[in-house]
């Protein structure tokens, strides 16, 4: 019976079997724990790639990095710039230092160009330093996290606002590239003193442009931002030192540069330039009048003029625009509250120059030289006399300059002009005497002659824009008009009749260089050139003796034309060479009446700031047209001079306008028939005349 084999119970497993069942089972737990896990993987990887693709297919949140706005002169000098809160200029990659771009990768993110906007490495190093040290010491923001965080989210200690940082960062690299994020991490990063990006500091801190700064002044500005209140050299020039050296030994280690170069570059002195407060704007009262055109005329917004990075080239001379300023400051010393106004035009191009709308932009912004608020007086009457030298009046026209009363408006109205300090010459007068010691009575007497309304329309042609009425008093500049209009209208003088459209703005191009405007001015001929001419010879004498402008005639080295005109209020000088028109107005701002002395100011700071500004231009003669003839007159007759005419003068007319006979009263051809002496200087020799007596007086 023993050696017989029990019957195994039904349904019982094989003994063998019964061993094997624990491995067994724990080989199955295994396999679905290791599928389980697989396909989570899987799961979370098609997961993960569907989150990227759903990130990369998402566009980054609207954002704008504000922009400094900046304005230039002719000659591309910066004049001004405009921001609103964020003072930034935005350059490229290629315009930044190759030496602070590899401080900045140095101490900010030394793998940037390796990770994918997470540096894992450096999260797992801060992870266990700070769990080391039991509190937060050690950051693992990288680049890309920083300007995620700076463009997008505010600086809340929050998970969520770290997870959506990581969120951006990963997304930011997926649709820009390395050197894309690391130029706007550049142009965002803020450096202190209200000034953000690169390109800003370096001029803040070192006076140049970014792509100019050394090794020394690349690791000196990297160190900023890690602290602007404490690494700045303005706030503590010792702890900015220190965390130079410290950028120094980093950019050592990470390979950028030898330990010989980093101890010469903490040997090397630095010279920061000084923090000063934000200088007052070189031609404040200019730039106000640039942007009043960007904004209104060309439709340039507001926000995108003080937030958007655009450039507008100007017409501006900044040489010419300081000595405007200089020249009026000196003139107007001593003298409170009365102001003052000078605009410069180019002839030639219709491109204002200069312009000065006060005395002190920081006390008064208000701006006089566009203002058409004051008469110009008696610097109005060219454009009634180059009307009467359109309709039959000659330089050589006599009238009678004594107390009248005119008639207008058919009998129906009178008008009593009178002369300045009612002085009269009770005599004939031609038109050179009526400008030169400008006569009321003879351009009220020329304006009834010829009509006003042909002045106001020539007026028009020429630049003026301010509404007038044809009056006779219009003769006497009784309508207010704007410095800015008279310098315009005798600039069309100066460019013989040929009228330039008055420009300020060249062209304005947006932070891309993009170009949003560009000026066309227009050109037109608006007066026959002899006419032009004519009244040119004639203003000349205005600084000669005898005329309102000649107390400033030694100051005067060149041929020049304009002339004088004082109201009660106004005192004005509007005139021209062939190369500058100006306009300069003095008075007070609410209707004070002008002493006799101060009506006087504003002929020495016409003269001195004509002759500062073209001081290295040499000077040239107002060039003669065709249509003109230069004859010798007698001025008392108006008629030919020869020996028997004393005083005799050269005198310019239109062509087929010149006297024809002499003062004894014979025609001249009978008296060149005659053979006598005093034959009538011509044309041909004019010029040299013109010239020796230009150079006598």
């Amino acid at each position: 019976m023993s050696d017989e084999k029990r019957p195994t119970p039904a349904g019982s497993p094989p003994a063998s079997k019964d061993k094997e069942v624990p491995s067994m089972r724990w080989m199955r737990r295994i396999k679905k724990m290791f599928s389980f896990f697989f396909t989570i993987f899987i799961v979370s990887l098609i997961g993960a790639a569907g989150f990227l693709v759903y990130l990369r297919s998402q566009t980054l949140p609207v954002t704008k990095m504000l922009q400094t706005s900046q304005m230039y002169d002719a000659q591309g000098e910066l004049i001004d710039t405009f921001y609103s809160g964020q003072n930034r200029q935005v350059v490229t990659l290629k315009d930044i230092s190759p030496y602070l771009i590899k401080a900045t990768l140095a101490v900010e993110d030394q793998h940037f160009y390796d990770h994918f906007g997470v540096d894992v490495k450096a999260v797992a190093r801060a992870a266990v330093v700070n769990v080391q040290a039991m509190a937060k010491v050690q950051g693992a923001g990288t680049i890309t996290q920083q300007l995620a965080r700076n463009l997008y989210l505010n600086h809340d200690r929050t998970w969520s606002r770290k997870i959506k940082e990581t969120v951006y960062a990963i997304q930011m690299e997926m649709q820009l590239s390395k050197d894309e994020i690391l130029a706007n991490y550049l142009n965002q990063i803020y450096y202190g003193h209200s000034t953000y990006g690169i390109e800003t500091a370096s001029e803040l801190f070192f006076g140049k442009h970014a792509s100019e700064l050394t090794l020394a002044e690349s690791a000196m500005i990297a160190g900023v931002p890690k602290g602007p209140r404490y690494y700045s050299p303005y706030y503590d020039l010792t702890n900015a030192m220190d965390r130079q050296k410290v950028v120094l030994q980093t950019m050592v280690r990470s390979g950028y540069i030898t330990q010989q170069a980093a101890d010469a570059a903490a040997k090397e002195k630095l010279t920061i330039q000084p923090l000063t407060k934000k200088k007052p704007a070189v031609a404040p009262y200019f730039r106000d009048y640039v942007r009043m055109l960007a904004t209104d005329k060309l439709g340039i917004p507001e926000e995108q003029l003080d937030e958007g990075g655009i450039k507008i080239f100007t017409t501006l001379d900044m040489n010419a625009q300081k000595i405007a300023e200089d020249v009026m400051a000196k003139q107007l010393a001593g003298k409170p509250d009365i102001q003052a106004a000078l605009v410069a035009i180019d002839p030639r191009t219709g491109a204002i120059k200069a312009m000065v709308g006060g005395r002190d932009y920081a006390d008064n912004q208000f701006n006089r030289a566009t203002s058409n608020t004051r008469q110009p007086g008696s610097s109005f009457k060219p454009f009634v006399y180059m009307v009467a030298l359109q309709n039959g009046y000659t330089p050589a026209t006599l009238v009678k300059s004594e107390p009248t009363v005119f008639t207008y408006d058919q009998g129906r109205q009178t008008y009593t002009p009178r002369n300045f300090n009612d002085q009269y010459a009770n005599a004939n007068i031609d038109m050179r005497q009526a400008i030169s010691k400008s006569d009321n009575i003879y351009a009220v007497h020329t304006i009834i002659d010829v009509g006003p309304d042909k002045v106001i329309d020539l007026a028009h042609k020429l630049g003026i824009t301010s509404p007038m009425k044809p009056l006779p008093s219009l003769a006497l500049g009784a309508f207010p008009v704007s410095p800015l209009e008279m310098a315009s209208a005798f600039g069309t003088i100066a460019n013989q009749g040929v009228r330039n459209e008055t420009t300020a703005i060249e062209r304005i191009e947006d932070a891309n260089g993009k170009i949003l405007f560009e000026a066309k001015p227009r050109s037109e001929n608006v007066l026959d050139p002899a006419v032009a001419y004519v009244m040119t010879n004639l203003m000349e004498s205005v600084f000669e003796e005898g005329g309102t402008g000649n107390r400033v005639a030694s100051t005067i080295k060149r041929p020049i034309a304009g002339k004088t005109g004082t109201t009660d209020t106004d005192a004005w000088l509007v005139g021209f060479t062939p190369e500058l028109a100006t306009a300069v107005w003095v008075g007070y701002d609410k209707d004070r009446a002008i002493s006799s002395v101060e009506s006087h100011l504003a002929s020495p700071i016409f003269a001195e700031f004509t002759e500062q500004s073209l001081e290295a231009i040499p000077p040239k003669l107002f060039p003669i047209p065709d249509g003109v003839a230069s004859v010798y007159i007698d001025p008392a007759s108006g008629k030919l001079s020869n020996e028997d005419c004393p005083n005799s003068r050269m005198e310019a007319f239109l062509a087929g306008t010149e006297p024809t006979t002499y003062c004894t009263g014979k025609p001249a051809k009978e008296v060149q028939e005659g053979g006598k002496k005093g034959t009538p200087k011509g044309q041909n020799d004019s010029w040299w005349k013109d010239l020796k007596r230009w150079w006598n007086s």
